[in-house]
């Protein structure tokens, strides 16, 4: 992880300029297969909106942006939050990637809230969590004034974005904070994310601190207990070194606490194309993440085409 500064942006940029495999948009014609669709609906993108006032505001980090499913209305919304080690990113970065993925949910009747946060080491733990919570906390506030419904929010987040959104939905007292509990989350999505940051790595102590006790109560596998939201865990079989491993442990511990918990490993994928992948409507991990939204938010999905949506 510590090479993720340079790492990123290179792979990122090697997987634009791939040339596409058969089945992927762009490729030979050949036989599609059908692929799951909640739409297409045009797209209304909202960009920049506080979700922090007054004095203490940073200007470029307390800022979200919406996309939405232009005409829509009641539709469930997918809060995200982008990765970076904890310490680099945007939701504008990777030629705006998280733009298109917002646009890609919204297309699919799925609005999205697409956030940022302010970052280690202008900022450090606890205060990358308690933006998300603020933002969450706007979101509750605010989506349905755009047409989502409150009752339907559903988190995600990538790398680090992954971890904070399952500690967002496993340690309550940050959504208390606001005045919230977790039942206004109905599931949670992360992708390649971390989930115990009680190791001895370096970068874990920079972010986090040096005292292990702070650190396992940062890590989501440390907060499990009974009625938490349900989890899709998602990680790519070529992801980081034993993300699969923190996955699966994650995913048991929510099974031994009775939660509704499922882990899927995406093939071909590794730390970076799990998410870069993720804008095309064939995608494994797009079609996982529709599916378990559409079952616990009533939102129809046909079946489609692959290239169609």
């Amino acid at each position: 992880m510590r090479s993720l500064r340079w790492l990123i942006p290179v792979c990122c940029l090697g997987l634009i300029f791939l040339p596409a495999r058969a089945g992927e948009p762009g490729a030979p014609a050949a036989s599609k297969p059908l692929v799951l669709a909640g739409g297409p609906f045009s797209v209304k993108v909202v960009r920049d909106l506080a979700y922090v006032d007054g004095p203490a505001a940073d200007p470029v980090k307390h800022r979200l942006d919406l996309y939405l499913p232009e005409g829509q209305k009641d539709f469930p919304v997918l809060f995200f939050v982008h990765g970076g080690a904890w310490r680099s990113g945007d939701k504008k970065t990777w030629f705006d990637l998280y733009g298109k993925i917002g646009t890609t949910f919204a297309r699919n009747g799925i609005g999205a809230v697409v956030i940022n946060y302010r970052l280690y080491p202008q900022a450090k733990h606890p205060t990358q969590i308690e933006d998300v919570a603020k933002a969450f906390a706007w979101t509750v506030a605010h989506i349905a004034e755009y047409g989502g419904r409150t009752d339907q929010l559903f988190v995600s987040g990538h790398s680090a974005g992954g971890h904070l959104v399952s500690l967002l939905a496993t340690d309550d007292r940050y959504l208390k904070a606001e005045k919230l509990d977790l039942a206004k989350i109905k599931g949670v999505l992360p992708i390649s994310g971390v989930y115990d940051l009680s190791y001895e790595a370096g970068l874990f102590i920079r972010v986090f601190g040096a005292d292990r006790t702070t650190r396992e109560q940062a890590s989501p596998v440390k907060n499990v207990k009974a009625k938490l939201p349900p989890f899709l865990i998602l990680y790519g079989d070529k992801d980081f070194p034993s993300c699969d491993k923190m996955s699966e442990a994650f995913c048991t511990a929510l099974k031994a606490a009775q939660d509704d918990a499922k882990s899927m490993e995406i093939k071909e994928r590794d730390h970076i194309a799990i998410i870069a992948r993720l804008v095309r409507q064939d995608d494994p991990t797009l079609q996982a993440m529709l599916a378990f939204i559409a079952e616990r938010a009533g939102l129809k999905l046909t079946a489609q085409p692959a290239g169609q949506s």
